[in-house]
């Protein structure tokens, strides 16, 4: 077919309007499930301490003559840890034009620009709270740097071949080893070492999204995959909750935990300190833009490493 004669088509029109939709779709994930699920505590320094202790090992040869002296028994102290605070920032740099112009949703605007950055902010603490890295003490040149979980866990880990324990104290990172499968027995293990410790376990597990598929995929002795029929044919292959000789733990993914890697948390025992929570700052104009800074400075608080454990190096 032929288009007549001085037809006159939209494609030579000099006055159409745009067809711009006045929303910005953004899907990187956002949730900071770690954050949401521990404490919160104040810090009063750079350098945030607390301290643990522990009881005598359980004895069956605890028994007295009659009449017998008291005898009092040697003090251990307790053991003084601490960690120091990170200061996380974003800065938001906006010029005075765009605060002027009619733009799509709002984008080249400072109340746009300063959400999308309060959700990287948030984003990068959870990734430091998961990462494997030591403390650094802060300096006049130096940023002061808090030691993430694995830093500080030593007792109930399970790493690959050439792996190897931290000292637990938040000055060196373990070594995960060499990669392997994930297996029931691993996680079993686990948490047998946990109960054997402290008497319980931890109740949440945060798995990397490969690492929670691979969870999903085990089959405990005695269960058995089912279909539900109640709302049409659906195979269950996954689990949420993992119910074991000592209790349950919740499983729970998480883009910003650390590839090969679950991290099993009893959050009565681990807090985010702020020394500073968060916070936002106009910073001096020095031209024809806004500036504002928005910054948390907070460090973590591994109230008892026995609480908590890990599994390490997973392919």
């Amino acid at each position: 077919m032929s288009v007549p004669s001085n037809t006159y088509q939209s494609v030579s029109v000099v006055g159409n309007r745009e067809d711009l939709v006045n929303m910005v779709f953004n899907v990187d994930p956002e949730a900071t499930v770690l954050q949401s699920a521990i404490k919160k505590t104040k810090a009063s320094n750079t350098l945030h301490e607390w301290l643990t202790d522990t009881l005598a090992t359980a004895s069956s040869s605890n028994a007295a003559i009659q009449g017998d002296d008291a005898t009092a028994l040697a003090v251990t102290p307790a053991s003084r840890l601490g960690n120091y605070t990170q200061i996380s920032t974003k800065t938001a740099a906006v010029a005075g034009t765009n605060q002027a112009v009619n733009s799509a949703a709002s984008v080249g605007k400072m109340g746009y620009q300063l959400l999308k950055r309060t959700k990287e902010l948030k984003r990068d603490v959870e990734a430091t709270l998961f990462a494997n890295q030591a403390k650094v003490a802060p300096t006049t040149s130096v940023a002061g740097v808090t030691a993430g979980i694995p830093a500080w866990l030593k007792s109930n880990i399970s790493f690959g071949a050439t792996g190897a324990a931290p000292t637990g104290d938040g000055t060196n990172t373990t070594t995960v080893g060499t990669a392997r499968a994930f297996t029931q027995s691993l996680l079993d293990g686990v948490l047998l070492t946990a109960f054997e410790n402290t008497g319980m376990i931890p109740k949440l597990g945060f798995a990397h999204p490969k690492q929670k598929q691979a969870i999903s995929q085990i089959s405990p002795t005695g269960a058995t995959r089912f279909i539900d029929t109640t709302n049409g044919k659906k195979l269950s292959t996954a689990f949420d909750i993992y119910e074991g000789d000592f209790g349950e733990v919740t499983l729970i993914p998480s883009i910003f935990q650390l590839s090969g890697t679950v991290t099993l948390i009893n959050p009565d025992y681990v807090k985010l300190a702020y020394l500073r929570p968060f916070q936002k700052t106009p910073l001096a104009k020095t031209g024809d833009s806004d500036r504002v800074q928005i910054l948390q400075e907070y460090a973590l608080e591994m109230s008892n490493e026995k609480a908590h454990g890990a599994i390490y190096a997973l392919s």
